[in-house]
């Protein structure tokens, strides 16, 4: 049994991390619930008890084992230091070492092994990139991929909740004929798509498309691999949706990429388009598993195969992500 602690505790994230302990019978010691001091007080129900949330602090670690940071980069950056010198594994959400050379940057269905490198911090990957590497790690150890051409359709809860609010708000008003003030994105995001997440770099690509270029080659421990990314953010609530253009050394079929990913852990298969099933956002929400389907072949090149890949970004795209390598933590006997 194991002393826990879930920062960030009253996010979309963070209170789904807590969820999934007590759903996937967690070896919970104690669970220690953080927050900023606006959330300080609040009560979150952990199988069956309230537990109230303290304000989290560079004190608060003390007897911690393991610390799962959905802080933020900011958050994450000022105290989990503080939690790995007081004796704890910290498996942060964040975007503040997953390309630190020393920070092991891991999905467990593709790279469990590298979290015997970690000298107390490890990284969850950002979720869009969770979801397309758990999809194309099988993949890739098979043909091995030499190029990747990946579209998102990113939901609003990617940014948290205050979008999922905006959201909503901004859908009831324009039905109602009301007019609408965007405040969480620069733009109206209800009946609407925005090409933008996260800033704009000199190249033209955004922060959360070179995410996926660096920690997809960092993941699958191939800097070779030549990758293009477009992330589009669009009015759904729920659950990514990626398109995903792949280009192997060895020859691929579409029915070889299928009887391959129908064994691959974390992975389900849906891919009847005559029958119109395919994956969609609505399938994925509150599912742990990445669903492909529209596997077919690119018949622009010689090696091509196109996939759409979805999956429930709060859970396997974060929440789940982070709960699941510390469990193999355990199950390596590394905690």
């Amino acid at each position: 049994m194991y002393n826990v602690a879930v920062v960030g505790a009253t996010g979309l994230v963070g209170r789904e991390m807590v969820s999934i302990l007590e759903s996937r019978n967690f070896p919970v010691k104690s669970l220690k619930l953080l927050a900023t001091s606006r959330s300080q007080g609040t009560i979150v129900q952990f199988k069956g008890q309230d537990i109230v949330v303290e304000e989290a602090t560079p004190n608060s670690f003390e007897g911690i084992q393991i610390a799962l940071f959905s802080a933020g980069e900011k958050g994450s950056k000022e105290l989990a230091p503080f939690a790995v010198k007081a004796g704890a594994v910290v498996i942060d959400n964040s975007n503040a070492f997953r390309m630190e050379p020393d920070v092991p940057l891991v999905v467990p269905e593709v790279n469990e092994e590298k979290l015997r490198e970690h000298k107390g911090i490890i990284a969850n990957p950002n979720c869009s990139t969770i979801q397309m590497v758990v999809a194309l790690a099988p993949l890739h150890r098979r043909f091995k991929i030499k190029r990747i051409v990946v579209s998102t359709y990113q939901s609003v809860s990617g940014t948290g909740r205050e979008a999922v609010e905006e959201l909503w708000e901004e859908t009831k008003n324009i039905l109602e004929g009301k007019p609408i003030t965007p405040k969480v994105y620069p733009h109206q995001i209800a009946f609407n798509l925005l090409p933008h997440i996260d800033i704009f770099y000199p190249n033209g690509f955004s922060k959360e498309e070179m995410k996926m270029v660096n920690e997809t080659r960092k993941i699958l421990d191939d800097q070779s691999i030549k990758i293009c990314a477009t992330t589009v953010r669009v009015p759904v609530f729920r659950a990514h949706s990626e398109s995903v253009n792949i280009e192997t050394e060895l020859p691929i079929t579409p029915e070889e990429v299928r009887e391959i990913l129908s064994k691959a852990p974390g992975v389900v298969v849906v891919d009847k388009p005559e029958e119109a099933v395919y994956p969609m956002p609505i399938m994925a929400e509150g599912k742990d598993e990445v669903f492909v389907g529209r596997i077919r072949k690119d018949e622009s090149i010689e090696n091509g195969i196109v996939m759409w890949i979805v999956s429930d970004n709060i859970r396997k795209g974060a929440a789940l992500n982070a709960v699941q390598i510390a469990e193999s933590l355990i199950k390596l006997g590394l905690i």
